[in-house]
């Protein structure tokens, strides 16, 4: 089985996805980290150098080239808003929505490094909100179309994992 995480950036993809993962006894794969990997550079550093369009073709491409047997794939914030990303993620496997609202979000990117974050760099607490509530608007009817749902501040991940459905068990196994 093969689960994608999707949420905006600071949702926690990567936390649940590794604790998803642990649960469930497979892989985790961080798609940002896959794509640093692929490109041999920072994703703020291929941002600045050859711009937000070349990173969307890179992530894009890095997706369909994992190996998805047994992963939890986490997903950058944006992964599910461009080319068909988000339908092929469907196809392929389960997609979950980690949602947090608008406050919970800049409640936990105001205290991270912001200048690892390239479409941060830079942000006041104004800015940062309004890009928020600009860019979570903006996205919303992509994650809304995600199979599963889960609140990591309402919900534990025993609560998300009886939501996944599981492969059933084959005699003799």
């Amino acid at each position: 089985m093969t689960l994608f995480l999707v949420g905006f950036m600071g949702s926690g993809k990567t936390t649940i996805g590794r604790k998803l993962a642990a649960r469930l006894g497979c892989e985790f794969v961080d798609l940002d980290a896959a794509v640093e990997h692929a490109e041999g550079m920072y994703i703020r550093d291929m941002i600045a150098e050859k711009g937000e369009p070349y990173f969307r073709d890179a992530e894009s491409a890095t997706l369909r080239q994992l190996d998805l047997s047994d992963r939890v794939i986490a997903t950058g914030g944006g992964t599910p808003c461009f080319f068909d990303n988000m339908a092929w993620m469907k196809a392929k496997g389960k997609v979950v929505y980690i949602e947090l609202d608008a406050a919970a979000i800049f409640s936990r990117l105001k205290t991270t490094n912001l200048s690892h974050r390239p479409l941060l760099k830079g942000l006041d607490d104004a800015g940062l909100r309004q890009f928020i509530d600009t860019k979570l608007q903006e996205r919303l009817p992509f994650y809304e179309q995600a199979d599963l749902r889960f609140n990591p501040i309402r919900e534990s991940i025993d609560d998300l994992t009886g939501q996944i459905p599981l492969p059933p068990l084959v005699k003799g196994d």
